[in-house]
Order: structure tokens, then C-alpha cells, then sequence
């Protein structure tokens, strides 16, 4: 599979790593010109392409979004048309300035991010963790100390395949509900931090 990831920062990189490991070709966008990141991708992720955003999004089969929540209207909706697009963000203020100035208090950030993509399939997932917790817990499936990943979205097949996803790159995939259950897992919210079985984490979305 061909997995796209808008975003070369901490999360975006330890995502990227993930992928290749577990045998993805990746591609990685930056913000701006593709040569601002091509050496960190080159030494940080050998074996992934650093490319434009909009070319990330041509190209990939899935999308992952690592990037600032705030970010997210300059995504290439054209471009995203038909795609998988994980939303990994998280809303912090002292980089995006106050939540309700990004989207309303009554959506989450998935369902915000699926309303300016309206043609794309939403999945929230990676967002819970810390990219150092992504780095340091991913385990293959049947291990024990196999940690679990929570997903949400509105669309059964997306969901599927994101799973999958998340099972290859090291953890056990947890679906919580439709894309509003994703609320949960934002900064502030009971399930963010969570780094957990299975069994805990189901417990969110009852």
C-alpha cells in the first residue's frame, strides 16, 4: 500500500518509520518547498519519498494528516477526492490559537475535517498517543504487551481498512463509533494520553 503523510514533524516521522517497517511505501509532505524536509526524510526515514503536499495526495492510497489542527483548511481537497485521510491532529492553542476559532464547539475534529472534505472517507486514529509512545509501544500482533489504538469514523470500510493499518504498524485497533466519538480522544478529553489494552479503551465508547 502506498500510505501518504502530510506532515514531517515528530509524528509524522515516527509514523513514517512505522510504515516502512512494517513494509509500506511512504511518502512525506512538509510545509513549503519539498527540498526543506528531503534531507530529514532521507536520514530519518530511508526509503520514504519526500514530496509536495498535493503531489503526497495524488500519489497515496491512505492519507495520514500529522500535522496542527489549524492546518487543515490548506489541505488539496481536489486532490484528496476518493482518498482514505486519517485525521491525526490535535488542536493546541499556543500553535492554533483558541479551538473555537478553528471549527465549533459542538463538532469534533474529524467531523469538521470531513465536512471541508466532504468527498474523501474520514478515519480519526493516532492522535491519542504521543509519538513517542507510537515509537516505543508498537508491538506485533499476539505480543502482550500489545497497547491499543482507538478509531472512529462514519464510514464501515474506511474503518476496515484503517484498522489494518494500525494493526501493521504495532498496535491493536480499537473502533469506537462514528466520527463524533473521535471528540473523546482530542486534548482535555478522557480518552487522550490513554495508552492501554484493548479492553480499557472499549470502555470509551459505551
Amino acid at each position: 500500500m502506498k500510505l501518504g503523510i502530510i506532515g514531517a514533524g515528530k509524528l509524522g516521522i515516527t509514523l513514517a518509520q512505522l510504515a516502512l517497517k512494517a513494509g509500506y511505501e511512504v511518502a512525506v509532505s512538509g510545509s513549503g518547498d519539498t527540498q526543506k524536509i528531503a534531507l530529514s526524510v532521507k536520514v530519518l526515514t530511508p526509503g520514504a519519498i519526500a514530496m509536495t503536499t498535493k503531489d503526497v495526495a495524488q500519489w497515496a492510497e491512505v492519507i495520514i494528516l500529522a500535522i496542527p489542527l489549524g492546518k487543515f483548511r490548506q489541505l488539496p481537497v481536489e486532490s484528496l477526492k476518493g482518498k482514505i485521510v486519517i485525521d491525526a491532529t490535535n488542536h493546541w492553542p499556543e500553535v492554533d490559537g483558541p479551538r473555537e476559532e478553528i471549527i465549533p464547539e459542538t463538532l469534533s475534529s474529524s467531523e469538521a475535517i470531513q465536512q471541508f472534505l466532504p468527498e474523501s472517507r474520514v478515519v480519526k486514529a493516532f492522535s491519542h498517543m504521543g509519538y513517542h509512545e507510537l515509537r516505543d509501544w508498537a508491538r506485533p500482533a499476539g505480543s502482550d504487551e500489545r497497547k491499543a489504538l482507538a478509531l472512529a469514523s462514519d464510514s464501515n470500510q474506511a474503518t476496515t481498512n484503517v484498522a489494518a493499518i494500525v494493526s501493521d504498524l504495532g498496535f491493536e485497533p480499537v473502533i469506537l463509533g462514528s466520527l463524533s466519538h473521535g471528540r473523546i480522544l482530542e486534548p482535555g478529553q478522557q480518552g487522550f494520553g490513554l495508552v492501554t489494552s484493548a479492553t480499557k479503551l472499549k470502555e470509551l465508547g459505551n
